[in-house]
C-alpha cells in the first residue's frame, strides 16, 4: 500500500512537473519601497549615504550596478501598474546608474586592477536587463501623454526610452 502511494506520489510528481529555463542566471533583487510609498525618501537618503560607503573603481562598480538592478526592477513594477511617468523617471537613473558601471571598470583597468570578473558581471547583468526590457516593449504603449492636473501634458515615448536602454547595455557589455 505504501509502495504504491509512493509510485504514485512520484509519478505525479514528473508528470506536473515543470522545467523552467532563464535567459539569464544574473538574478534581480526584489522592489524595495516604491514612490508613493512613505519610506521612499528615506530609502532614497539611505542610497545617497550608502554611496559613500562603497570607495574606490570596484566598491563603486558594486553600488552602480546595485543601483541600476534596484531602478530598472523599480521602472518594470511602475509601468506594469501603468505609472508610466514614475516608470520612465526610473528607468533613466538605471541607465545612468548602469553606464557609471562601465566608467568604474575602465578606472580600475587605469589603475592596473584585473576587472575580467566584474566584467562578466556587468555583461550577465546586462543580459538581464536586457531580457527585462525587451518584455517591457511588448508590454507598454509606443507613447503615453501624461496630463496632470494643471499642468502641460507631457508625452512620454515608452519603447523608444526602452529602446534606447537595450543600447546602452548593449554598448556597455
Amino acid at each position: 500500500m505504501i509502495l504504491k502511494t509512493l509510485t504514485l506520489a512520484i509519478l505525479f510528481i514528473l508528470i506536473f512537473s515543470r522545467t523552467v529555463h532563464a535567459d539569464s542566471s544574473y538574478v534581480l533583487p526584489y522592489p524595495s519601497f516604491m514612490p508613493g510609498n512613505p519610506l521612499y525618501k528615506v530609502n532614497l537618503i539611505k542610497d545617497e549615504i550608502l554611496k559613500y560607503w562603497y570607495f574606490g573603481s570596484f566598491g563603486q562598480f558594486k553600488y552602480n550596478l546595485k543601483q541600476a538592478d534596484k531602478y530598472l526592477v523599480e521602472a518594470k513594477t511602475l509601468f506594469e501598474y501603468k505609472q508610466y511617468l514614475l516608470g520612465s523617471e526610473a528607468l533613466k537613473k538605471s541607465d545612468n546608474f548602469f553606464t557609471q558601471t562601465t566608467i568604474n571598470l575602465n578606472t580600475a583597468r587605469g589603475e592596473g586592477k584585473d576587472i575580467k570578473g566584474n566584467f562578466l558581471i556587468l555583461k550577465n547583468a546586462g543580459s538581464k536587463h536586457i531580457e527585462v526590457l525587451s518584455k517591457l516593449g511588448n508590454e507598454v504603449p509606443e507613447s503615453f501623454t501624461w496630463s496632470p492636473e494643471k499642468k502641460k501634458p507631457t508625452i512620454l515615448q515608452l519603447k523608444k526610452d526602452i529602446d534606447n536602454s537595450i543600447e546602452i547595455r548593449k554598448k556597455h557589455q
